[in-house]
């Protein structure tokens, strides 16, 4: 007696559910990537060979003794400031200023994190920053 399967097995495989899938996917982050706002600050970044238009009439100079120690000089003053300080100076100079604008010159071995603290007075007190850099 011969006994014959009536059914075969089908090897296919539908991957419609898997698209579906990566369709919801691709949404999700195509709307959550418009969400998010980059917490940046807004910099006038001088360009080696043109003028900013905006005039910085204070100097705020950051300086690395190699010791994680720095020091901020206002307008090139010998006697450095600590960073408590450094921003009521800068309000008491910048107070009567039409367009508060300072201006960073920073080491190059200073860390970005004492850079961004001081643009963080700046962001505080609605201030313009100017990062100076040196020409190439």
């Amino acid at each position: 007696m011969a006994l014959k399967r009536t059914t075969k097995i089908d090897a296919t495989f539908s991957v419609s559910s898997m698209t579906d899938i990566v369709f919801l996917l691709l949404i999700f982050f195509l709307v959550t990537s418009t969400l998010i706002n980059p917490n940046a600050l807004k910099l006038l970044l001088p360009k080696s060979t043109g003028q900013v238009s905006a005039k910085a009439t204070v100097s705020v100079s950051i300086k690395d003794w190699q010791d994680d120690t720095y020091t901020y000089h206002i307008n090139g003053d010998k006697n450095p400031l600590t960073y408590d300080a450094l921003e009521d100076e800068l309000v008491t100079l910048l107070q009567s200023e039409e367009d508060p604008t300072f201006s960073i010159y920073s080491d190059e071995s200073v860390p970005i994190r004492e850079v961004v603290g001081i643009m963080n007075i700046a962001k505080r007190n609605h201030y313009k920053v100017i990062l100076a850099t040196q020409p190439e």
